[in-house]
Protein backbone atom coordinates (compact mmCIF):
# COMPACT_ATOMS: atom_id res chain seq x y z
CA UNK A 1 0.00 0.00 0.00
CA UNK A 2 1.03 3.71 -0.69
CA UNK A 3 0.47 6.26 1.10
CA UNK A 4 1.20 9.91 0.25
CA UNK A 5 0.59 13.27 1.63
CA UNK A 6 1.19 16.85 0.18
CA UNK A 7 2.88 19.37 2.35
CA UNK A 8 4.09 23.29 1.44
CA UNK A 9 7.68 24.10 1.64
CA UNK A 10 9.47 27.36 0.70
CA UNK A 11 10.04 25.93 -3.04
CA UNK A 12 6.97 25.10 -3.57
CA UNK A 13 4.14 22.00 -2.63
CA UNK A 14 5.67 18.47 -2.13
CA UNK A 15 3.91 15.06 -2.52
CA UNK A 16 5.96 12.57 -0.61
CA UNK A 17 4.45 8.79 -1.00
CA UNK A 18 5.96 6.17 0.71
CA UNK A 19 5.16 2.60 1.30
CA UNK A 20 6.01 -0.37 4.05
CA UNK A 21 9.93 -0.09 2.23
CA UNK A 22 10.20 3.80 2.98
CA UNK A 23 9.86 6.72 1.17
CA UNK A 24 9.17 5.90 -3.02
CA UNK A 25 8.70 9.63 -4.24
CA UNK A 26 9.35 13.68 -3.73
CA UNK A 27 7.22 15.30 -6.50
CA UNK A 28 7.33 19.11 -7.10
CA UNK A 29 3.07 19.88 -7.36
CA UNK A 30 4.17 23.17 -8.41
CA UNK A 31 6.06 22.69 -11.67
CA UNK A 32 4.24 21.76 -15.44
CA UNK A 33 3.24 18.14 -14.24
CA UNK A 34 1.95 18.21 -10.67
CA UNK A 35 1.52 14.46 -9.80
CA UNK A 36 -2.39 13.17 -9.32
CA UNK A 37 -1.81 10.35 -6.50
CA UNK A 38 -3.29 6.91 -8.22
CA UNK A 39 -6.77 5.49 -7.30
CA UNK A 40 -4.87 3.22 -5.06
CA UNK A 41 -2.60 5.27 -2.91
CA UNK A 42 -4.28 6.47 0.44
CA UNK A 43 -3.89 9.70 1.60
CA UNK A 44 -2.05 9.69 5.16
CA UNK A 45 0.71 12.05 6.97
CA UNK A 46 1.23 9.86 9.33
CA UNK A 47 3.93 8.21 7.34
CA UNK A 48 5.74 11.22 6.96
CA UNK A 49 6.39 12.73 9.90
CA UNK A 50 9.72 12.15 9.91
CA UNK A 51 10.53 13.21 6.33
CA UNK A 52 8.52 16.47 7.33
CA UNK A 53 10.81 17.24 10.15
CA UNK A 54 14.11 16.41 8.47
CA UNK A 55 12.50 18.47 5.21
CA UNK A 56 11.79 21.60 7.62
CA UNK A 57 15.64 21.69 9.35
CA UNK A 58 17.12 21.12 5.79
CA UNK A 59 15.06 24.43 4.34
CA UNK A 60 15.97 25.82 8.23
CA UNK A 61 19.51 25.03 6.69
CA UNK A 62 19.68 22.93 9.79
CA UNK A 63 20.37 19.75 8.51
CA UNK A 64 22.84 18.82 5.82
CA UNK A 65 22.08 14.93 4.93
CA UNK A 66 18.92 12.91 5.25
CA UNK A 67 18.58 10.01 7.53
CA UNK A 68 15.33 7.97 6.30
CA UNK A 69 14.26 4.91 5.27
CA UNK A 70 14.23 5.33 1.32
CA UNK A 71 12.36 2.94 -1.03
CA UNK A 72 13.33 4.20 -5.02
CA UNK A 73 12.42 1.99 -8.06
CA UNK A 74 15.03 2.17 -10.84
CA UNK A 75 17.39 -0.09 -12.69
CA UNK A 76 20.29 -1.05 -10.90
CA UNK A 77 22.49 1.61 -13.00
CA UNK A 78 19.69 4.04 -11.98
CA UNK A 79 19.88 3.11 -8.41
CA UNK A 80 23.62 3.24 -8.72
CA UNK A 81 23.53 6.93 -9.89
CA UNK A 82 20.94 7.65 -6.83
CA UNK A 83 23.24 6.28 -4.57
CA UNK A 84 26.19 8.32 -6.02
CA UNK A 85 24.34 12.05 -5.70
CA UNK A 86 23.73 11.04 -2.20
CA UNK A 87 27.61 11.14 -1.54
CA UNK A 88 27.87 14.22 -3.08
CA UNK A 89 28.86 16.87 0.05
CA UNK A 90 25.93 19.47 0.84
CA UNK A 91 26.97 22.84 -0.95
CA UNK A 92 28.96 21.15 -3.37
CA UNK A 93 28.46 20.28 -7.20
CA UNK A 94 29.82 17.81 -9.71
CA UNK A 95 29.20 17.46 -13.59
CA UNK A 96 27.61 14.77 -15.19
CA UNK A 97 30.72 13.49 -16.37
CA UNK A 98 32.48 13.68 -13.48
CA UNK A 99 30.05 11.56 -11.88
CA UNK A 100 30.30 9.23 -14.72
CA UNK A 101 33.26 8.70 -14.34
CA UNK A 102 33.31 8.48 -10.52
CA UNK A 103 31.06 5.52 -11.34
CA UNK A 104 33.65 4.20 -13.57
CA UNK A 105 31.37 5.28 -16.78
CA UNK A 106 34.28 7.40 -18.57
CA UNK A 107 31.50 8.21 -21.18
CA UNK A 108 28.71 8.22 -19.65
CA UNK A 109 27.46 11.58 -19.17
CA UNK A 110 24.55 11.57 -20.48
CA UNK A 111 23.40 8.25 -19.07
CA UNK A 112 23.94 9.75 -15.71
CA UNK A 113 21.61 13.07 -17.03
CA UNK A 114 19.17 10.54 -18.05
CA UNK A 115 18.91 8.51 -14.59
CA UNK A 116 19.80 11.92 -12.63
CA UNK A 117 16.41 13.17 -14.34
CA UNK A 118 14.77 10.03 -13.36
CA UNK A 119 15.22 10.21 -9.65
CA UNK A 120 12.01 10.23 -7.96
CA UNK A 121 13.26 11.80 -4.20
CA UNK A 122 14.84 15.13 -5.28
CA UNK A 123 15.95 16.97 -2.41
CA UNK A 124 16.64 13.87 -0.23
CA UNK A 125 18.76 12.75 -3.37
CA UNK A 126 20.05 15.49 -4.20
CA UNK A 127 20.20 15.36 -7.76
CA UNK A 128 20.59 20.02 -7.54
CA UNK A 129 24.12 19.33 -7.01
CA UNK A 130 24.53 18.27 -9.98
CA UNK A 131 25.65 20.95 -13.00
CA UNK A 132 26.96 21.17 -16.76
CA UNK A 133 30.75 20.72 -17.21
CA UNK A 134 31.14 24.54 -17.95
CA UNK A 135 29.68 25.55 -14.07
CA UNK A 136 25.87 25.72 -16.08
CA UNK A 137 22.53 24.86 -14.59
CA UNK A 138 20.94 22.22 -16.65
CA UNK A 139 17.49 20.50 -16.23
CA UNK A 140 15.98 19.97 -13.31
CA UNK A 141 12.46 17.99 -12.78
CA UNK A 142 11.25 21.24 -10.38
CA UNK A 143 12.50 23.83 -12.68
CA UNK A 144 15.86 25.83 -12.55
CA UNK A 145 14.55 28.43 -10.02
CA UNK A 146 14.31 25.71 -7.48
CA UNK A 147 17.75 24.05 -8.24
CA UNK A 148 19.10 27.51 -7.94
CA UNK A 149 17.38 28.00 -4.57
CA UNK A 150 18.64 24.68 -3.70
CA UNK A 151 21.82 25.40 -4.25
CA UNK A 152 21.69 28.94 -3.14
CA UNK A 153 20.09 27.34 0.56
CA UNK A 154 23.40 25.40 0.90
CA UNK A 155 25.79 27.99 0.19
CA UNK A 156 27.25 26.33 -3.41
CA UNK A 157 29.24 28.97 -4.55
CA UNK A 158 27.56 28.52 -8.50
CA UNK A 159 24.26 29.20 -7.64
CA UNK A 160 25.49 33.06 -7.97
CA UNK A 161 24.76 33.82 -11.05
CA UNK A 162 23.93 30.71 -12.75
CA UNK A 163 21.29 31.81 -15.45
CA UNK A 164 24.16 34.17 -16.92
CA UNK A 165 25.98 31.78 -17.69
CA UNK A 166 28.83 33.48 -16.39
CA UNK A 167 30.13 33.87 -12.66
CA UNK A 168 30.53 37.17 -11.65
CA UNK A 169 33.84 38.76 -11.09
CA UNK A 170 35.94 37.11 -8.31
CA UNK A 171 33.05 34.02 -7.67
CA UNK A 172 34.55 31.28 -7.00
CA UNK A 173 34.49 27.90 -9.94
CA UNK A 174 31.66 26.02 -9.61
CA UNK A 175 33.16 23.24 -11.42
CA UNK A 176 35.35 22.42 -8.91
CA UNK A 177 35.31 18.26 -8.33
CA UNK A 178 33.61 16.86 -5.16
CA UNK A 179 34.78 13.27 -4.35
CA UNK A 180 31.13 11.27 -4.23
CA UNK A 181 32.87 8.52 -3.60
CA UNK A 182 32.34 8.10 0.09
CA UNK A 183 29.34 6.51 2.00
Amino acid sequence: MTCWHEIESPVGPLLLAADTRGLTRVHFQGGPAPLQPPAGWRHDSSPFARTIAQLAEYFAGKRRTFRLPLAPLGTPFQLAVWQALRAIPYGATVSYGQLARQLGHANGARAVGLANGANPLPIIVPCHRVIGADGSLTGFGGGLAIKRALLSLEGAPCAVDLFSGELPRGAPDCSREADVSGP
